[in-house]
């Protein structure tokens, strides 16, 4: 498509900044919602329907600042680029700015538009601290302008498409999601039926907490493990996303802290509960919520997966905290679990690690699916914002 002019930002919306009131009780849990990054975050190129915070009327009036149903709310802080269409009236913070349309537009085009161009808009930030798009830069940012009628073809053509995609995408979440069910069952079955006797963890394994101190985490030192780090089976090091220097790293370890080949890690999240194999010589550390449950003795694989065979409602009957829920550690060695002979041990811990491998695959084969759906739907979203894309029927 050709003939299409660019006009900035401020000639088809109205840029207005937000706010965040006073923690005054009369200022909040009203039924104004009220958007943050985090908000737009989870519904980034879609319709904003809830919000963790809502205002009263007297919040808004005070210190913060509303647009109307059908307007685009974008964060432009923290990170700048995310943006979301208005269902209702929304209020929002100051890491956002609204776009109430001044001209007859398509807001879904322009909501789709801006999805597109989340590269070119946090370019334009601007800042030391924290980099931060103003109300300025925003305005005279340039924007297509094709007439209302391709605006709304386009429109429908990409709300249909992404539809489709997002269908599949959903469809392959399920299955990974049923994938994980199934080998849930397969453990719980296979602990059932070991035959062995059961056991007080206490009995033969030993637990240690992390060190419960935050450290100061570097770009480039040793692995630190979180709960989100821990998955079923075998530890990962490469999922691990924070790092402590040589120093916190000898403080973190010190009192038998340090994990060696053959230990099990553990999240003591009482949502997930889930125990990981350790088989790395690379040194590493544990951050909160994650102990370390060492044995001589027994099977360390087979214990991996008869921890992790613990169900939901097991692990919410042995969780501590009001705020944080963790798993309590005393009730942990206290936990019975199968402890059968050891060449039965290493049989079916054998068995059962293959179909974790197995998993696994499928996993990443779902995940690397997924990207590509991703990326895909991006693409498409870009070459018809902008043109690129020959819609049937449609011309400039």
């Amino acid at each position: 498509m050709k003939g299409w002019r660019d006009v900035p930002v401020r000639r088809l919306f109205r840029v207005v900044n937000g706010g965040t009131p006073t923690s005054d009780v009369d200022n909040w849990n009203g039924n104004i919602p009220w958007a943050t990054p985090v908000d737009l975050g989870r519904c980034n190129g879609g319709l904003i329907t809830s919000t963790a915070r809502t205002l009263t009327k007297e919040g808004l009036r005070t210190g913060s600042a509303s647009v109307p149903a059908g307007s685009l709310v974008m964060s432009t802080r923290a990170p700048i680029g995310y943006v979301a269409q208005s269902v209702s009236k929304l209020a929002f913070n100051q890491g956002c700015r609204g776009l109430v349309p001044s001209s007859p537009v398509d807001i879904r085009y322009y909501r789709y538009t801006f999805t597109s161009m989340s590269a070119g808009l946090q370019s334009r930030g601007q800042g030391s601290t924290f980099s931060e798009l103003s109300s300025e830069a925003l305005a005279a940012m340039p924007l297509p302008l094709p007439s209302p009628r391709v605006q709304r073809a386009i429109a429908d053509f990409l709300d249909a498409e992404t539809a489709r995609i997002d269908a599949l995408i959903t469809k392959k979440r399920e299955l990974a999601d049923l994938l994980e069910v199934r080998w849930q069952v397969m453990v719980r079955a296979v602990a059932l039926s070991s035959g062995g006797p059961l056991v007080p963890l206490r009995r033969l394994w030993t637990v240690t907490d992390c060190k419960h101190r935050t450290p100061t985490y570097v770009e480039d030192g040793f692995p630190v493990v979180s709960p989100g780090d821990v998955t079923a089976g075998r530890l990962d090091l490469r999922q691990c996303h924070r790092f402590v220097s040589a120093v916190d790293f000898a403080d973190l370890t010190e009192g038998g802290r340090r994990p060696h080949r053959g230990d099990i890690v553990y999240s003591r999240n009482a949502s997930i509960g889930i125990a990981a194999y350790v088989e790395t010589d690379e040194p590493f550390t544990m951050g909160q919520d994650v102990c370390l449950i060492r044995s001589q003795m027994e099977d360390q694989l087979w214990m991996t997966y008869m921890l992790n065979s613990v169900g939901v409602d097991q692990l919410a009957e042995m969780k501590i905290g009001s705020t944080f829920d963790r798993v309590n550690i005393s009730q942990l060695l206290d936990l019975q679990l199968p402890a059968p002979p050891p060449d039965v041990q290493r049989f079916e811990a054998q068995r059962l690690d293959e179909e974790r491998q197995r998993v696994d695959r499928l996993h990443s084969s779902l995940q690397a699916q997924i990207t590509l759906l991703r990326e895909r739907r991006q693409a498409l979203i870009t070459a018809a914002v902008t043109g690129e894309l020959e819609l049937p029927g449609v011309a400039a």
